[in-house]
C-alpha cells in the first residue's frame, strides 16, 4: 500500500487533509501529522510515531511537507528510517493542495510516474491568478 503523509507546522497538514477528504473522501492511506507553537519536538516525535504506526515495512509513503529542512520534515523522515521506510520514500517540500490531490486520485500509478506528476501539478499550480477587467462590466467573475 502506499500512504500520504503530509506534515507541517502549525495546522497546514491537518487543514489539507481535511480539505482533501472534502474533495474526495474520506481515505484510510492518508495520515497527517503537526508541530504546533506549544509542541517541542519529543511530543511531535512521540505523536509522529503514533501517526505512522499503521505503515509497514512492505508499503511505500509519499511524505508531504511545508518546507524542506523544516522539523516537522526531517523529523518524519527520521521516525520512517527507523521504520524501515527509507527505500520506499519519496519527499516533498513545499505541499500545496494539488499536489495531494494528484497522489491521491492517482494512486495506482507506479511511485516514479507519479512523482513526476505530483511535482508537475504543484508547480503548475503555482502562478499569478490576474483578472481580465476589461470587457463587459456587467459580467460576472
Amino acid at each position: 500500500m502506499r500512504y500520504l503523509l503530509i506534515v507541517s507546522h502549525g495546522t497546514f497538514a491537518p487543514g489539507l487533509h481535511s480539505v482533501l477528504d472534502m474533495l474526495v473522501g474520506e481515505r484510510d492511506d492518508v495520515l497527517d501529522c503537526c508541530m504546533t507553537s506549544d509542541m517541542g519536538a519529543e511530543a511531535y516525535v512521540q505523536k509522529l510515531e503514533e501517526t505512522v504506526a499503521p505503515i509497514g515495512a512492505d508499503d511505500s509513503v509519499f511524505l508531504f511537507g511545508d518546507v524542506i529542512g523544516g522539523s516537522p520534515l526531517t523529523n518524519a523522515m527520521n521516525v520512517l528510517t527507523k521504520k524501515g521506510i527509507m527505500e520506499h520514500l519519496t519527499v516533498f517540500g513545499g505541499a500545496n493542495l494539488p499536489m495531494v490531490i494528484t497522489a491521491a486520485m492517482e494512486a495506482d500509478e507506479d511511485d516514479a510516474t507519479l512523482k513526476e506528476r505530483v511535482i508537475a501539478e504543484g508547480q503548475a499550480a503555482i502562478r499569478e491568478f490576474v483578472l481580465d477587467l476589461g470587457g463587459d462590466e456587467d459580467e460576472d467573475l
